[in-house]
């Protein structure tokens, strides 16, 4: 199942995508968010897929904007430095365990939304993540084999990031990770059913030009160890967003550095999943 959600900004439907449509299911739950998927969205949702959504209202994709897949997440958790070429084009050390840290859940936007560059930065950055969302409330974990099954499925983020304010300004990740508009999802979340996520082609375009081209068998520690291990510090809830670590290309890594600038294209994709494409703009009060 293809999950997703579409309408006009602050007035998204819950659906699910078929082909070219989008099949709306807000007749059956409020909407994909934490307490819809604690009082048995997916289920419900199934339950009508299996009968071909009969009855049920659809829109042409090309109609109608693609939200963000999971409305209001409570976490956007993240992992750092989780493909060895990255760690290499960053000089950085290979980290013994995984590098955990947060971003604001109001960075999160639709797929194809605009990436908004922060007033005078002229160190904003692109990066391509396989994303993972939380299906059911998670803590204190066995073993990594357990993970799977907390998983609803996996989309696309774009974990747009300030360096600056990352690493030369303050080095706390998390005040180059949070500003508005800093984390375009989507276009849709594929269930675990669907798809084998530990193999996957995923990349970034910046104005057709590849920048990052990489499968996400080279992670350094792989989705069902981070799904174990993050729930050792934290609880995890339905529609918690698990961002897994990007790989080589980004800006930061070429000499002299390619950061982002008012007026491009980023296009970002990972295979079974989709693609999405985000206008960068210059902040506006």
């Amino acid at each position: 199942m293809r999950i997703a959600r579409v309408g006009a900004r602050g007035a998204e439907k819950p659906a699910v995508i078929v082909g070219n449509e989008a099949v709306l299911v807000d007749s059956l739950i409020s909407d994909w968010n934490r307490t819809a998927l604690e009082q048995g969205a997916l289920e419900k949702v199934a339950a009508a897929a299996l009968h071909g959504f009969a009855g049920f209202p659809r829109v042409a994709l090309s109609d109608t904007r693609i939200g963000a897949p999971i409305d209001r997440p409570t976490k956007v958790i993240c992992v750092g430095m989780n493909y060895l070429k990255h760690i290499a084009e960053t000089n950085g050390a290979t980290p013994a365990e995984p590098v955990i840290f947060m971003k604001a859940p109001d960075s999160v936007i639709g797929p194809n939304d605009e990436i908004v560059i922060p007033p005078n930065s002229t160190h904003t950055d692109y990066e391509v993540e396989l994303s993972m969302v939380i299906g059911k409330r998670a803590l204190y974990l066995a073993s990594p084999e357990e993970s799977q099954s907390y998983v609803l499925g996996y989309s696309i983020s774009q974990d747009v990031s300030e360096r600056h304010w990352q690493t030369e300004r303050s080095g706390q990740w998390v005040k180059g990770k949070s500003f508005p508009t800093f984390n375009p999802i989507g276009p849709c979340i594929v269930t675990p059913d669907e798809i084998d996520p530990h193999d996957l082609r995923l990349w970034c375009q910046v104005d057709n030009e590849m920048r990052q081209d990489s499968r996400t068998s080279d992670l350094l520690f792989g989705l069902d160890h981070i799904v174990w291990y993050i729930s050792q510090f934290m609880e995890l809830f339905p529609g918690d967003i698990i961002n897994t670590g990007t790989p080589s290309g980004v800006g930061l890594g070429f000499n002299p550095p390619k950061f982002l600038h008012a007026g491009q294209v980023v296009t970002t994709g990972i295979e079974g999943i989709g693609e999405m494409t985000s206008r960068t703009v210059a902040y506006s009060a």
